[in-house]
């Protein structure tokens, strides 16, 4: 799939009046915020705020995100995502691309966004490299976030995950389960915790749970399966920015007897959904250029 419109982004302005208008006349309630921020900073900004008035908190960043934030306490989960849904559909005539959930707990000065963060997203614009899998009648499991980033479509199971730990125990176990097909994981920590709080001792220790766990994952892939590591962008946590960032992101792959080898800076990320149907033997994808050939 290629995004051929930028989806809009509010980062200077925050969000036009009228459409915040709309989104408390349906809901029933009020916000505070509208502006472009860090979520722990702004939580921490406004969550007093919002715990005595009990005001949602409305915020973006650099990406196309609408971001609602609730003290678990004060507004309960499942009225959040009902917001959130709210959000949504007066949200797409304005081309944002996801709108999101951000529950939280604590104090004041020590408040904490928990793991029922919901995303709600514009359906693809055209076929995903998902649909193309599951079409062809293999399983597409999908673990952490990624049910909700393609509205679940071209999947034929999926799990929502606690953390990156559980999130990986979750790929073992659907490694295990799917006998041909696709696992397509989503790991949230290195950012939601460490990137974008500016944590670099942090951001260590998640990234040694993650290569604690490569053995097990190695292992899981068998003779015939290929693993295959990458991001969808930075988030440096010693660059004094709260922010994601472009620098390059890894590309690392393992099996189906692939040798040692350089695969170079490849010039998109639908590269790797080309490699993965060209796997699969299915149609090329419109966009992309597979590295199947250099590494099976």
């Amino acid at each position: 799939m290629h995004t051929s419109v930028p989806h809009a982004t509010f980062t200077e302005t925050g969000f036009p009046a009228e459409l915040v208008a709309a989104i408390e006349a349906e809901s029933g309630h009020h916000f505070i915020g509208n502006h472009a921020a860090s979520g722990t900073q702004i939580i921490e900004e406004l969550g007093p705020r919002h715990l005595a008035g009990g005001e949602l908190i409305l915020y973006t960043s650099a990406d196309s995100v609408l971001q609602i934030a609730a003290h678990e306490e004060r507004v309960p989960v499942a009225e959040l995502y009902r917001v959130c849904k709210i959000a949504r559909h007066l949200a797409d005539p304005y081309r944002i691309g996801r709108v999101i959930a951000r529950p939280f707990l604590g104090k004041p000065g020590a408040f904490r966004r928990t793991y029922g963060r919901r995303d709600y997203a514009i359906p693809p614009p055209e076929p995903t490299l998902l649909d193309r899998v599951s079409e062809a009648g293999l399983a597409v499991f999908g673990v952490g976030k990624t049910e909700d980033l393609f509205v679940g479509r071209g999947l034929t199971a999926a799990v929502h995950t606690e953390g990156d730990e559980d999130g990986l125990e979750h790929t073992l176990r659907a490694m295990s389960e799917v006998k041909q097909g696709l696992v397509f994981t989503n790991l949230v920590d290195l950012d939601m915790l460490y990137g974008h709080r500016e944590d670099p001792a942090g951001y260590a220790r998640g990234l040694a749970l993650i290569d604690q766990h490569l053995p097990a994952l190695i292992e899981a892939t068998g003779e015939g399966g290929l693993l295959i590591l990458t991001a969808d962008h930075g988030n440096d946590p010693t660059d004094g920015d709260t922010n994601h960032t472009r620098e390059l992101v890894p590309l690392l792959v393992s099996g189906y007897g692939a040798a040692a080898r350089d695969l170079g800076i490849r010039s998109q990320m639908s590269d790797v959904a080309a490699t993965i149907v060209d796997g699969f033997g299915l149609a090329p994808t419109p966009v992309g250029k597979s590295f199947w050939s250099e590494i099976a």
